[in-house]
């Protein structure tokens, strides 16, 4: 057959397969997967360099679809290509429980998915840090052994979303040109025309932020090979503007927001059999058309090989590339960790958490070549710059610190893209209540089971004058919200040494570093061996005789408690203080653990400089809490604390009178004593 005709049968196989696909399913988005059909096509026949039967080879393309909902459409070039596990069967199986082919990708689901996308934009993001992590170990380790694109397909929504003027500003201003995204350009949302919503000339935008960009015809084969092409030479990332067609093939709904989100329907798919001449029953693809999409797959078999060939050949070099990229612990991790304990022990700083992370940071950033740090414009703030950590640019991609700007949410999804890529530990920092901007790719971590790395500073109205607008209250408990997202809240450097060293080792979720702005003084002045912060919750402090107080504390409040526990001591009532740096961790201990730090004391105390959401969990519901129930405000921390009655003296009251009156029930026992008057205002 004709190379055009080849072409456009071996197209048709993925829009087929994904319009019966998403009928069988009664769900799905058909639109994208046959408009992009084209784009796909000559990427992954012609362009792409990935082996199927090793689809983690370290050097091979990375393919993102970040406008998600068009999911059959990866599952398709994975089915076709010949992944294994993507079988015939799981296509059939779209969005069912079980299946490999979840409604968007999911990350871990299937060999050939490289991220989780759905949240529109994030991909671009995603992709932004897999290019520069492509770039980075490049400059480490050479072009002999990283040498490879990244390829990502957004739609019109993608590009509406902030955060892909973030990724995209950041992608310009560091040169990423291994940086290739498509845009579906079919000018269809679900609402109708984009020109209801967005009027935007996206690809000189794209340009204004340091791109190359322009416009092709996204059904035209040869312009797309020759728009690969362009993009390989660029010096700069590259927007190929691929003017499609919505549901391409559908002979009444193409074009339309009709066949955006929904079934063609059995009519509307028997019409597009005919317009495209597929003779075929759903789920078929005959052989003429499979073998060349099989072959397109075989190829990447024999560079691979090569590229092992080199990898044997670099000897050390090689070697530490391959233990990065495997994600092992360098030996000597585990060992400075220690030895900084031990320094720790006898120094006893009094110093902010932000600082004390910093302290910890310089010895990791010591021991491992593999982290890369960065902060939102806030480096002096959040502390994240060490000695090792040299400034990340254009010209010099072998350094490890990147100044992510004013892109909170960019940020945190490139961290998960410079994760998955491989080989490199990335962490980044913003200030805690600004969570609120990086969330979505946070909870993505969570949902993929990577190690994204966050720190978080000025974690409470402990930051004082900047005022409520910067006072994170409700923070932690949306952040403890997350399933499988570890929160770190640490009460002293020791601490901070040994949540960082729990993050690190938290290969399977990501990580959450939550830091003072002030100065808080040792509460752990001894040296022990176990990281007592990965257990979640410890015994900082036990009781003289049997106890009958328990404070649980974190952060920042672990000294109130001590200073509470001290107070109460001398008024003849045991006390005993409980040390709570993660509530996920805790929860991972076995139950005699669990019940022998919680204790049986039959007054029980929480205190946070936060909401009381999730403390529960230790105090019970009739357990007490000291803490807030609305926002902060401007003020010096000092004199907050006390305006806000989160003080020893508070904490020691209201334990004092329930020791003595007996443990209120129901709501007189969750409210917040007499402590906490209102915001005041002017």
């Amino acid at each position: 057959m004709a190379s055009r005709e080849q072409h456009d049968r071996m197209a048709n196989a993925i829009r087929f397969l994904s319009m019966d696909a998403i009928e069988k399913a009664n769900s799905g988005h058909p639109g994208l997967p046959m408009g992009c059909a084209d784009i796909a096509t000559v990427l992954f026949t012609k362009y792409m360099k990935f082996d199927p039967t090793n689809p983690k080879w370290p050097d091979r393309d990375r393919f993102v679809l970040s406008a998600g909902h068009g999911s059959m459409l990866l599952y398709s070039c994975l089915y076709l290509t010949g992944y294994e596990d993507m079988t015939i069967e799981q296509i059939e199986r779209f969005r069912q429980l079980g299946s490999k082919t979840a409604g968007h990708p999911e990350y871990g689901f299937a060999s050939g998915i490289e991220t989780t996308t759905g949240p529109l934009g994030q991909g671009i993001a995603n992709g932004v840090g897999m290019a520069l992590a492509e770039r980075v170990m490049n400059a480490q380790f050479g072009d002999d052994l990283v040498d490879h694109h990244t390829y990502v397909l957004c739609g019109d929504g993608c590009l509406m979303e902030g955060i892909s003027q973030e990724a995209i500003a950041l992608a310009g201003r560091l040169k990423l040109n291994r940086l290739i995204l498509f845009w579906d350009n079919n000018n269809i949302s679900i609402d109708g025309p984009v020109s209801l919503a967005d009027i935007t000339d996206q690809v000189e935008r794209v340009k204004a932020s340091g791109w190359n960009a322009f416009h092709i015809d996204g059904h035209d084969p040869d312009a797309i090979a020759k728009a690969i092409e362009t993009a390989h030479k660029s010096d700069k990332p590259t927007l190929i503007a691929a003017k499609t067609t919505i549901g391409f093939g559908a002979p009444t709904k193409a074009g339309t927001k009709a066949v955006h989100g929904s079934p063609l329907g059995k009519e509307e798919i028997a019409g597009a059999r005919k317009a495209l001449n597929w003779e075929w029953p759903p789920f078929v693809v005959p052989e003429e058309i499979l073998k060349p999409w099989r072959e397109a797959g075989a190829r990447g078999s024999a560079p691979r090989a090569e590229w092992e060939k080199r990898l044997a050949a670099a000897g050390e070099r090689g070697k530490e590339f391959s233990r990065r990229m495997a994600g092992e612990m360098h030996a000597g991790f585990d060992e400075a960790i220690a030895a900084y304990k031990q320094k720790l022990a006898v120094d006893r700083p009094k110093v902010a958490t932000r600082k004390s992370s910093e302290m910890a940071l310089e010895v990791i950033n010591g021991t491992l070549p593999e982290t890369i740090g960065g902060s939102a414009d806030l480096t002096p703030s959040n502390n994240t710059k060490t000695s090792q950590t040299l400034e990340l640019s254009a010209e010099n991609y072998g350094n490890r610190y990147v100044h992510y700007g004013i892109r909170e949410h960019a940020m945190a999804a490139a961290i998960n893209g410079i994760t998955l890529h491989g080989g490199l530990i990335a962490y980044g920092g913003t200030f805690f209540c600004f969570t609120d901007y990086a969330r979505p790719a946070m909870r993505l971590a969570s949902l993929m089971g990577i190690r994204s790395l966050f720190v978080m500073t000025h974690d409470s109205i402990g930051l004082g004058e900047d005022g409520p607008t910067h006072q994170p209250v409700e923070h932690l408990a949306a952040m403890r919200a997350i399933p499988n997202h570890l929160v770190f809240r640490p009460a002293d450097a020791m601490e901070t040494a040994e949540c960082w060293q729990a993050a690190i080792h938290s290969t399977k979720a990501p990580s959450t570093l939550v830091l003072t702005r002030q100065n808080l003084r040792a509460v752990r002045t001894d040296y022990v061996a176990e990281n007592l912060s990965a257990k979640g919750a410890y015994e900082l402090a036990g009781a003289d005789g049997e106890a009958k107080i328990t404070i649980f504390a974190s952060g920042s409040e672990v000294e109130i408690a001590l200073d509470a526990r001290d107070m109460l001591q001398k008024d003849g009532m045991p006390t005993r203080v409980v040390s709570v740096p993660c509530f996920e961790l805790f929860e991972q201990q076995d139950k005699a653990y669990r019940e022998k730090v919680l204790g049986t004391a039959p007054v029980k105390i929480a205190v946070e400089a936060a909401l009381r959401m999730g403390w529960d969990r230790f105090v019970g519901s009739d357990g007490a809490f000291v803490g807030m129930t609305g926002f902060g405000a401007s003020a010096p921390a000092e004199e907050l604390y006390k305006y806000f009655g989160i003080t020893a003296e508070a904490v020691a009251k209201l334990a004092g009178e329930r020791v003595r009156n007996g443990v209120p029930k129901g709501e007189d026992a969750r409210a917040i004593p007499d402590n906490e008057p209102a915001r005041p205002h002017p």
